[in-house]
């Protein structure tokens, strides 16, 4: 589970931990408008320097440079490089998982097509922020084991499992839990790989509603096997 596009993927919103300990967390977190416009300077720059230079040559110092601050001013509020990656991507995982958490969440909708409004959105996605994602991939070794990045997929997964759980109700423990990691792990797999290359939007919307149509159609097959044996049970254990 080393790609970030998987713990991203249909994620609430992931939130900063407040342990001052952390490698990654930030130091301080700004209370002025000041010290907000500040921050954000720093975050374009990281994000700049990150897509021309790529993780392996991404220091404070650059981002210092491209951002037109000190050095001291960055570790006012990053204690490292680290961190400010991290808050890349717990930044791109809060402006995506809300969206993709609103389309699991939804009620009013069957599952089937919930999981389809979802692929759609989470392949776009991946195509429109390869370039700064395949950079923050590379960058994931330096973050990826930090307490925050841990819970982060914790929740992820459980929040997924949730909407597995009302989309297989009939399933036991384990094949919701198959399921749940199957459909994870082809929509994070497929998509990294998808967004390797441009793609046009037509492109874009053929291969999610293929995928979709995967998916979906695995979920609908589980779904009548697992009815069929629970009514099997019913009528072994009935009087005969």
């Amino acid at each position: 589970m080393n790609n970030p596009s998987r713990f991203i993927f249909a994620f609430p919103a992931a939130t900063m931990t407040d342990n001052k300990n952390s490698r990654v967390s930030s130091r301080r977190k700004p209370k002025q408008a000041r010290s907000n416009d500040l921050v954000s300077a720093i975050l374009q720059a990281a994000i700049q320097v990150l897509a021309k230079e790529g993780a392996r040559r991404f220091t404070t110092t650059r981002v210092a440079e491209r951002a037109g601050v000190s050095v001291g001013s960055i570790y006012q509020y990053f204690p490292n490089k680290a961190s400010i990656l991290f808050r890349l991507q717990s930044d791109e995982w809060h402006q995506t998982s809300a969206m993709l958490s609103e389309i699991l969440q939804d009620a009013a909708k069957p599952p089937l097509e919930r999981l389809r409004t979802l692929v759609h959105a989470f392949v776009r996605s991946e195509c429109e922020e390869a370039e700064v994602r395949t950079a923050l991939a590379d960058a994931a070794p330096l973050y990826r084991d930090a307490p925050e990045a841990v819970e982060t997929r914790a929740s992820g997964d459980q929040m997924f499992r949730a909407f597995i759980d009302e989309a297989l109700p009939t399933a036991t423990d384990a094949e919701r839990t198959l399921a749940s990691g199957l459909v994870m792990d082809t929509l994070s797999s497929v998509g990294q790989q998808f967004s390797q290359e441009p793609r046009t939007d037509d492109e874009i919307t053929s291969y999610a509603g293929a995928l979709a149509d995967m998916l979906c159609a695995y979920l609908a097959g589980v779904a009548p096997q697992n009815a069929a044996r629970k009514v099997k049970r019913s009528v072994r254990g009935s009087p005969g």
